[in-house]
């Protein structure tokens, strides 16, 4: 015998309940009692209901997937942060679609038409690092299309943002290495239109004030990779009155610095401390391992979602349902001290 396919329209008439309250339910919406959404969804298992997809993106012209956007997989904060955001949008009854900008800002926005055109139904977005212009995210809203951005932020477009505390953060990793006796500490920032390296670079130069060090503007630098870190370090090391630290806005940088000391023969931390900021697979695999800023990505993606997902619940309620705040959500930072700093 063939097996029949049952819909939302069976569940609704076998529960005697509204085609709407079951498919709220099936999103384990908060609006729908307790009790309900166990009803609903425990008939759907026992009579191995599945969605519709397709049915459900051209009655409301929008896909039940969500978009994110990510710089670059490869870095361990990025794909902290797409967990968390895979993890509560499974939970949710959502599918992601993933792409990544490899930094450029012509892919960002060839990536965001193409949200646009497989109907999305939220964007979850950081900024590629040549992004100055973001009028691609504008369409996306003035389109109906809630965007939650997350690290790299636009401050140019009014919508929510998580962020990690990159003030903090910074601040009290170069607190550290002035109570620990550096006075000469080199900052590695990112892009300076990047609002991260304005954040991570404020918190370094307040500790120094905070501490009555002079700010050196030659201790501070262009340079958020490895490999230019690797380039660019030997020569800062072999100079006059060279730093006896450096704080850097990745781990990966950080560890560029790490190997340029052992080139030119410097012992860390005993004449040079480093301080990275991550806390990833990288601060863990140096020697010694690496003194870093932990910013917690799961977090960053969970809430990111969690935000989103309000926005989606709050359009599909309509023109009536009353307009929330917008959030700006931060996520605490903390110091993990290890090898590179005394």
């Amino acid at each position: 015998m063939a097996s029949t396919t049952i819909t939302i329209k069976d569940i609704a008439r076998a529960l005697g309940v509204s085609i709407s309250t079951v498919s709220r339910a099936l999103k384990n919406n908060p609006d729908i009692s307790a009790e309900t959404r166990k009803l609903v969804n425990d008939y759907a298992r026992k009579h191995h209901y599945k969605p519709n997809a397709m049915a459900a993106s051209l009655r409301s012209n929008r896909s039940n997937t969500i978009g994110v956007i990510v710089p670059q997989l490869v870095h361990h904060f990025f794909s902290c942060v797409l967990s968390g955001i895979e993890r509560k949008a499974s939970q949710a009854g959502y599918t992601i679609l993933v792409a990544q900008s490899t930094e450029s800002y012509e892919e960002e926005v060839r990536i965001v038409h193409q949200f646009q055109e497989s109907r999305v139904c939220g964007v979850i977005a950081s900024l590629a690092k040549e992004t100055s212009h973001y009028e691609h995210y504008q369409e996306l809203i003035t389109s109906g299309i809630p965007v939650v951005f997350y690290d790299r932020i636009c401050t140019g477009i009014k919508t929510e943002r998580v962020v990690v505390d990159d003030y903090a953060g910074a601040f009290a990793a170069v607190e550290y290495l002035i109570q620990t006796g550096c006075k000469r500490i080199c900052f590695f920032g990112a892009d300076p239109h990047l609002e991260i390296t304005k954040n991570r670079k404020n918190g370094y130069l307040d500790a120094l004030h905070r501490y009555h060090i002079p700010v050196d503007e030659s201790l501070i630098k262009t340079c958020d990779t490895r490999q230019k870190a690797m380039a660019i370090t030997p020569d800062i090391l072999e100079g006059e009155n060279r730093p006896d630290a450096f704080f850097a806005i990745n781990d990966a940088t950080a560890a560029g610095i790490l190997f340029a000391c052992k080139l030119t023969g410097i012992k860390v931390p005993e004449e040079v401390s480093i301080c990275g900021f991550s806390d990833g697979m990288i601060a863990q695999s140096t020697y010694p391992k690496l003194t870093t800023v932990e910013q917690h990505g799961e977090e960053v993606g969970a809430s990111a979602f969690d935000i989103l997902h309000e926005k989606i619940e709050d359009a599909e309620k309509g023109e009536g349902a009353p307009a929330r705040n917008i959030k700006n959500r931060i996520v605490r930072t903390n110091l993990i001290v290890r090898g590179t700093t005394k």
